[in-house]
């Protein structure tokens, strides 16, 4: 006869040791009462059976880090970063293996008629299943998913620290070009009126007027707080020099005053804080590493309608890191980088045992990238629980003390030859043993001396 059993199965992706199989749910009987079929169509995976997942990356520290001399598409093993703390996390969560690959040019991918080349490229290939650190655009998202992780770096412009202004134009600076202008012109248009108005009085009076020469000679010598004898012969002329005394006072109140300023704190040079004014400087050139207008920064620096931005991109060089920031040092040049990533970089290479460093990082850079992620393939299984655990982090705190600690430990890390200031202490101890040594040694020499004679 029929079989009035029914026995219900489910799709398990990884049950069977990382590998597709199905999984026994319920046996019913088709007589009896209607039984709940809530967890038909649920799979959620909790654990991945020891699936080998495919992983591909960038190095962009602190975010994932790993040497960028190594073999095309090598296999590779992360240093200590934020995305290798977060990598061992969730694998031991989620019980699966990985091989991780460097993205054979090191390249997140730009389209090119609705296809990318690489990580991105990768992943709409489906050829890996995920990758590390990676930003979204809206064409990305077509082909992949995005689960953000952290903030995103902005693009910024480092050039020499400001120097110290050349003192022997100490005089001038107190005021700035339009102001002396705008005081000689001054002097000029005082000393005609002056000449004039005196000229006129004596036409119409009959009596002598002032010379051209002198009226101007008067008004200079106010100004310097060493005026000739007064020369109107009007009450207007006396009105007209009585008011231009006043100007003068305040004149050189501003110029005394800004000037012991100047003098006290040595004035320095604008450093280059914006592309506004790199493009502004004079003789000036700037550069980046090539890998940089692999992704993003391409895209957008090409399609941008800003001719700031259209300039930056038509003459900017392609140079490594130790050559951009050699030629900063010979001057004239500006290196356009992330500002984090080198940060941390001229922090360890370029900075002596104060922090002290030639090189300046502006603040006030670029956000180019709403945020910074993982990217994954599309429909992966797998996506909802990584996003589950990567928000859990981020909710923690984890992921916002794995950034501060991967960066203090990397700046950390640098040689360093210790100085008398660091080992300061040791003198003093030194030094305190060998007093105390010679006081006893002469309170032995008393205290003998003295049992002698008795």
């Amino acid at each position: 006869g029929r079989s009035e059993r029914v026995w219900v199965y489910r799709r398990c992706v990884y049950c069977n040791n990382g590998r597709a199989d199905v999984l026994f749910i319920h046996q019913y009987n088709i007589t009896s009462l209607p039984q709940p079929t809530d967890n038909f169509f649920q799979e959620r995976i909790q654990n991945l059976m020891g699936h080998k997942l495919k992983i591909v990356s960038v190095p962009h520290f602190p975010f994932m880090d790993f040497s960028r001399d190594i073999e095309s598409g090598s296999i590779i093993v992360p240093r200590d970063s934020i995305d290798a703390r977060m990598l061992k996390t969730i694998v031991s969560k989620l019980n699966f293996t990985f091989e991780h690959r460097a993205e054979p040019e090191l390249t997140w991918g730009l389209e090119k008629n609705g296809t990318f080349n690489g990580i991105i490229g990768q992943l709409q290939r489906e050829e890996t299943d995920f990758s590390t650190v990676a930003g979204p655009t809206p064409s990305r998202f077509k082909v992949v998913d995005y689960v953000r992780t952290y903030p995103a770096d902005i693009m910024t412009v480092i050039s020499l620290n400001p120097t110290l202004l050349p003192q022997h134009l100490s005089l001038i600076r107190p005021f700035e070009g339009d102001l002396w202008f705008a005081l000689i012109a001054s002097v000029v248009a005082w000393g005609l009126l002056m000449w004039l108005m005196q000229r006129a009085w004596g036409w119409v009076a009959g009596g002598r007027g002032v010379k051209f020469s002198t009226a101007i000679l008067y008004s200079w010598g106010a100004l310097l707080e060493q005026p000739p004898p007064n020369t109107a012969i009007s009450d207007s002329g006396r009105l007209l020099v009585g008011w231009w005394l006043v100007f003068c006072l305040i004149i050189t109140t501003g110029f005394r005053s800004s000037l012991i300023a100047h003098m006290t704190v040595q004035g320095k040079t604008l450093p280059i804080e914006t592309f506004e004014d790199l493009v502004k400087q004079d003789n000036w050139k700037w550069g980046t590493e090539p890998w940089i207008f692999s992704g993003i920064p391409h895209d957008y620096f090409s399609k941008h309608t800003d001719p700031v931005i259209k300039t930056i991109y038509q003459k900017v060089e392609r140079v490594s890191k130790t050559e951009g920031l050699q030629k900063v040092l010979d001057g004239g040049f500006t290196l356009i980088h992330w500002e984090i990533y080198f940060s941390i970089f001229i922090d360890s290479y370029y900075s002596d045992a104060h922090g002290n460093t030639p090189f300046h990082v502006s603040k006030k850079g670029v956000p180019m990238i709403a945020f910074l992620g993982w990217a994954f393939r599309k429909g992966a299984p797998f996506y909802p629980r990584f996003c589950e655990l990567i928000f859990r982090l981020q909710d923690a705190g984890i992921i916002s003390h794995w950034n501060k600690d991967a960066l203090a430990r990397r700046v950390e890390s640098k040689e360093m030859s210790l100085g008398l200031h660091h080992l300061q202490g040791a003198f003093f101890l030194l030094f305190l043993g060998l007093g105390v040594a010679v006081l006893m040694q002469l309170v032995e020499y008393l205290a003998h001396s003295h049992s002698s004679a008795n």
